[in-house]
């Protein structure tokens, strides 16, 4: 199955075992929800379901991964069993909780995961049916799960793998960011010194739509031509970086491994050296 799925493809998949969750974030976002929403669209929220925030950003980053457990309990609260086929959707074109939701999700174990191209404001483009208010659903089985299934690297670990240049680091952090220019959400402006910028906004076209996966498959074997072919991806604080390992997979590449922490841990552990190009 594709990890991306169209408004159309989506318009015609058979409700039976459909979840849709909308994963937008911002300001007054639930009460936009409330407002506005796919039919039959269940919320999940980024601080609260799809992160277990900590006292300190220096150990795990600002958005570190919840407790397995209770990833769990989240996914009976919203009803979604083992079998469901789950489409996501942000209004970020994917890349902010919608791509952190699909990787949780297939960490979890979950084989029938998508993500809606283009996001909310493609389905509405495109004529998907919306609602308003609450919807109604009945809270699912536990399921047991001990892990994740997809790969992790911790801060010690990225350290590690860029001095014996066994690892490829990839920020997809915007440019001006990774470049130390300005920063507007961490502390620190640069970047963790020896790591390569591919921005995760290249993994889309001009209407924010994800490029063909061949497209991106060539794009990406060009870039890391001659790299560690072992790939630890990183953003700000390991939300949008799912953006590109999902576009990684959309390309029929590995997926590689989450730096969680990413720059916001980095960028806030004393002693860690700070890169920038300005």
């Amino acid at each position: 199955m594709s990890p991306i799925i169209s408004p159309s493809e989506l318009k015609n998949l058979p409700t039976e075992s459909l979840v849709i969750l909308d994963a937008r974030v911002g300001k007054d976002v639930y009460q936009n929800y409330l407002h506005k929403h796919i039919k039959g669209a269940r919320y999940i929220d980024l601080d609260k379901d799809l992160a277990e925030i900590g006292e300190d950003a220096a150990f795990g980053g600002r958005h570190p991964l919840p407790a397995i457990g209770k990833f769990a309990e989240t996914l009976s609260n919203l009803g979604i069993p083992e079998d469901a086929h789950v489409v996501v959707y942000d209004d970020k074109n994917g890349s902010n909780a919608a791509a952190r939701a699909w990787w949780m999700l297939k960490s979890f174990g979950f084989e029938n995961v998508q993500v809606l191209d283009g996001g909310f404001q493609n389905a509405e483009k495109e004529g998907l049916e919306l609602s308003s208010g609450e919807e109604v659903f009945e809270k699912a089985g536990l399921i047991k799960k001990e892990s994740w299934d997809l790969p992790t690297s911790t801060l010690e670990v990225v350290e590690n793998e860029l001095a014996n240049r066994s690892s490829t680091v990839i920020d997809v952090r915007d440019a001006y960011r990774y470049k130390g220019e300005s920063e507007p959400i961490d502390l620190v402006a640069g970047h963790i010194p020896g790591a390569m910028n591919i921005p995760f906004s290249e993994n889309l076209d001009e209407n924010g739509n994800f490029l063909n996966p061949e497209i991106l498959k060539e794009k990406y074997s060009k870039l890391l031509e001659d790299k560690p072919e072992n790939l630890i991806i990183h953003c700000g604080s390991g939300v949008t970086a799912c953006h590109t390992i999902l576009a990684l997979n959309y390309a029929g590449l590995k997926i590689p491994n989450l730096y969680v922490g990413s720059w916001s841990e980095w960028s806030r552990r004393e002693g860690k050296e700070i890169a920038k190009e300005v």
